[in-house]
């Protein structure tokens, strides 16, 4: 039986867990993002994780440059093969958000099409 009082558990933890992390951290936004994207690096995290900060530091202002400042402040730490995965990965997170977009307009213009 399906429960349809939570169809996405996992995704509703982690967004409460973030909204909490948020709630209880004296830190600025962007430097809380920053962070994020650090601890990113450091976990090995997969691409998915990329695109979601990625989304919420361009949303914050934060830029492409900024965020090769932290890899550089921390490829001493974690090493410069965990910064050449952290940067494929987002390669890969960033590609597969341009075929999202490119997918959303060609259904708008299928559906545009469709109606006349």
């Amino acid at each position: 039986m399906s429960d349809t009082r939570n169809d996405a558990p996992v995704l509703d933890l982690l967004s409460r867990m973030t909204a909490d992390s948020l709630a209880a951290s004296d830190l600025d936004i962007e430097t809380l993002i920053l962070v994020r994207i650090a601890a990113l690096v450091a976990v090995d995290a997969p691409a998915v994780s990329y695109a979601l900060n990625l989304e919420a530091a361009s949303e914050a202002g934060l830029d492409a440059e900024t965020v090769r400042g932290v890899f550089t402040a921390i490829a001493p730490i974690v090493g410069t093969a965990r910064i050449a995965a952290a940067t494929g990965k987002i390669v890969r997170a960033l590609a597969a958000e341009i075929q999202l977009a490119e997918l959303e307009v060609a259904e708008l213009e299928f559906e545009e099409d469709d109606e006349t």
